[in-house]
């Protein structure tokens, strides 16, 4: 039998599926990079992977674990 998907699970991958469709909106409607375009190149590329990352660990520590049942210890 297997384990049921943890909380945490589901809100970081439900976090990461939403911001990569935010993303991707963004970049669809703002083709030219007017959105960071005041941001210098480099700290476009250090941004665009660091917020959804940073949004999905958020999600993921802010969700609380699921009970486990029937584990000795």
């Amino acid at each position: 039998m297997s384990a049921p998907v943890e909380t945490k699970v589901k809100a970081a991958s439900a976090a990461s599926f939403l911001v990569g469709i935010a993303i991707a909106v963004l970049n669809a409607v703002s083709a030219d990079s007017s959105l960071l375009g005041p941001l210098p190149a480099w700290v476009q590329a250090v941004t665009l992977p660091l917020v959804p990352t940073a949004l999905v660990w958020l999600a993921g520590y802010q969700a609380r674990h699921s009970p486990r049942t029937g584990i000795l210890r």
